[in-house]
């Protein structure tokens, strides 16, 4: 399906980038008119991508609404956009979370410049999951840093400069591998394709390399992915950085940005080296499975309940590493809807986390207890949230687990055994880190707590909505990712030796 009459996905792209410029032409000395013009952008890319989902048409393998138009011809270069099951629901996140982020964390100073650095952020994730052109989908890769950068530096809090300098460091130095990456397999691939090109699509279909060429291209592109993820032992960046940065920050970076990492093994590992993706699968597997319980284990140690959330988010990533490469589509199902789901549950916790630093000037566990009795309906909203982290079932993170575990199962059957008991672990440092926050009794400095306000309740109830009907009802995403996963898994077996031992569909019915 092309793009019509309206570019919808280019669309998507330039509204935040629109809404960035007009914030900068905005008088300085009246914030509430740059909160209100960034605001009402926000939500006018949540409103398209609304738009998207109801247009989008369930059970379709390829591309949709895809925008292609010449940009560096003699490069091969072209502004080439579209979007399928496993992109889908990505750009629906990026959409919704930036309103929620604006709406639910004030970044007490700079409004300008903040609302600026957002807005530009958003077109940038954006842009990366829309992207079918290598070059561009590198331009948008690299656009995320600089405003990510400026948000943990100029936002953040008391080591925040040391936490972006590292952040940009550590991905900058991971997008040096792709960039090498990209030119390469775009020249290496003219012979085969027959002209130069950086189109994915071209390339995943008629693209053929040497198998060690293959592998080695596999190599710098699946370096820069891992960073970003990050997948242990790249990890040391993550915390510093979630802790750090602000509110705001934190929930973006945790709901969509590390999934820039998750998506582009997807797309572009297996996609484009199906066969060095094939090769490399024990390793991969192997690293998810130990960031799974590392990321567990430290985050049962931590006495900053940031910090707790942010090695979480190791673990729980490490299960979508787990599900992609176990090449089943039970697996590579539940890690795209796992990544929603983490983006979802992680995003929320980090907006509670914030709520209780700006009511208590601290987040260290040791001082806070009894936060139950005197702000039920805000432990009330944590211990959902929380729940839906770990896994329980009814709620979102349960179904994608559950998909994930049971599907790898078929094809990785140790690694599963391994990462189930990430599950359990979870459960150990969530629960008991409620236990010590909410429960006993409040001391003098806690028995202030405030109550859930409306405008957070008014944030919150979103995430709570998402949380239960995913948890109950996942088949209108399943629909929607199924078949794309299917084309996905059709391509690597038809270039490696791999046999998908279940049927094409993740097999939830109504």
């Amino acid at each position: 399906m092309n793009e019509g009459s309206f570019p919808i996905l280019t669309a998507l792209i330039a509204t935040p980038l629109a809404g960035a410029v007009l914030v900068m032409l905005a008088n300085a000395r009246r914030p509430e008119i740059a909160k209100l013009v960034g605001l009402l952008t926000s939500v006018a890319t949540a409103a398209l991508s609304v738009w998207l989902l109801a247009s989008f048409e369930s059970g379709a393998e390829s591309y949709q609404f895809v925008s292609k138009h010449p940009w560096i011809e003699q490069w091969g270069i072209s502004w080439h956009l579209g979007v399928d099951g496993i992109s889908l629901f990505l750009v629906v996140l990026t959409a919704v979370l930036f309103p929620l982020s604006l709406l639910g964390a004030d970044p007490h100073h700079g409004h300008k410049q903040y609302l600026v650095w957002m807005l530009i952020l958003e077109a940038g994730v954006m842009g990366s999951f829309l992207s079918l052109d290598l070059f561009v989908f590198f331009l948008f890769f690299e656009v995320v840093l600089v405003p990510m950068y400026f948000l943990i530096g100029g936002w953040g809090y008391e080591d925040r400069v040391h936490a972006a300098l590292k952040f940009f460091l550590y991905t900058a130095g991971g997008s040096a591998f792709m960039f090498v990456g990209i030119i390469a397999t775009v020249y290496l691939a003219r012979d085969s394709v027959g002209e130069i090109t950086f189109d994915l699509v071209r390339l995943s279909e008629d693209a053929d390399f040497a198998t060690s060429t293959g592998r080695w291209l596999f190599f710098a592109f699946a370096v820069a992915f891992a960073v970003k993820v990050p997948i242990f032992p790249l990890h040391t960046w993550l915390p510093d950085a979630h802790t750090q940065a602000p509110t705001a920050g934190s929930v973006v970076l945790a709901g969509v940005m590390l999934k820039l990492g998750t998506y582009g093994l997807l797309r572009f590992g297996l996609g484009l080296f199906p066969e060095a993706a094939y090769w490399a699968r024990p390793l991969l597997l192997t690293l998810g499975v130990v960031g799974i319980i590392y990321g567990a284990m430290v985050a049962t140690m931590q006495k900053d309940l940031k910090r707790l959330v942010a090695y979480s988010s190791i673990a729980h990533l490490g299960f979508i590493i787990l599900g992609t490469f176990a090449f089943t589509s039970q697996s590579m199902s539940g890690s795209v809807l796992q990544m929603i789901n983490h983006g979802v549950s992680t995003g929320a916790l980090f907006l509670l986390v914030g709520w209780i630093y700006e009511r208590r000037k601290t987040r260290l566990i040791a001082e806070l207890r009894g936060i139950q009795q005197v702000a039920p309906i805000f432990a009330a909203g944590f211990m959902v949230v929380m729940l839906s982290s770990i896994g329980v079932p009814g709620l979102n993170g349960f179904v994608g687990e559950y998909l994930v575990l049971i599907g790898s199962f078929l094809t990785a059957r140790w690694w599963t055994v391994v990462a189930a008991a990430g599950v359990i672990l979870a459960a150990v440092y969530l629960l008991w880190a409620y236990q010590r926050v909410f429960h006993g009794e409040p001391d003098d400095a806690n028995r202030t707590f405030k109550e859930l306000t409306l405008r957070e309740g008014m944030v919150l109830l979103p995430f709570i909505g998402l949380i239960v009907f995913c948890g109950v009802y996942p088949k209108p995403m399943l629909d929607r990712i199924e078949p794309s996963i299917a084309e996905l898994i059709e391509h690597v077996e038809e270039n490696t030796d791999f046999v998908s031992p279940e049927p094409a569909r993740a097999g939830i019915d109504e």
